[in-house]
């Protein structure tokens, strides 16, 4: 068995991909309320921040930022499997190993990983989540696919393409009225 060496650094930004065991599986996509439920009790438990994000039929695509004083990714993923995995019956063809395990079968042992070291690292691997979708034939454009972060990212860049700014306080007209002293 190959040894993984695992990047440690606290409070860095990663790129994961996370895979099901059956490439042509659609429960992702078909379980996206038990993947999102999953992924808030995940959050909830182990706070990181999930910067970009796509969920494919039988992956997922993410770029998360760990906490300054902490670079434990794994555990993040260990608890976020077993809790979108909870309720959901086994595979059927597991093997002697995962039933010994009490794996479910559902899911890739492992994960990718890869820590993000600049600002042209990190417009790459987006753009990789953007594009996933299109890559997979699954749609035409990446804004065609529902289960991206590229629609937030979207909205966020209308709002502040189209947002006013305040007015200043010069212009709002108010008169002032003066108290009588009584």
């Amino acid at each position: 068995m190959a040894d993984f060496i695992r990047s440690n650094t606290p409070g860095a930004t990663f790129f994961f991909t996370a895979r099901l065991a059956d490439p042509q599986s659609t429960l992702l996509t078909d379980q996206i309320v038990r993947l999102r439920s999953a992924m808030r009790e995940t959050v909830s438990r182990y706070p990181f921040t999930i910067d970009d994000i796509v969920v494919l039929p039988a992956a997922i695509h993410t770029l998360w930022t760990l906490p300054e004083d902490d670079a434990d990714f794994s555990t993040r993923w260990s608890f976020l499997k077993s809790r979108f995995s909870r309720a959901l019956p086994a595979a059927s063809n597991r093997t002697t190993s995962q039933i010994a395990r009490k794996e479910k079968g559902i899911w890739q042992r492992r994960f990718w990983e890869h820590r993000i070291r600049s600002a042209h690292d990190l417009m790459l691997h987006r753009r990789l989540i953007h594009t996933a979708p299109v890559a997979a034939g699954l749609v035409e454009r990446p804004s065609d696919w529902s289960w991206t972060s590229l629609h937030r990212d979207l909205a966020d860049r209308h709002q502040s393409a189209h947002q006013k700014p305040p007015p200043r306080f010069s212009a709002m007209g108010l008169k002032t009225v003066a108290l009588e002293k009584t």
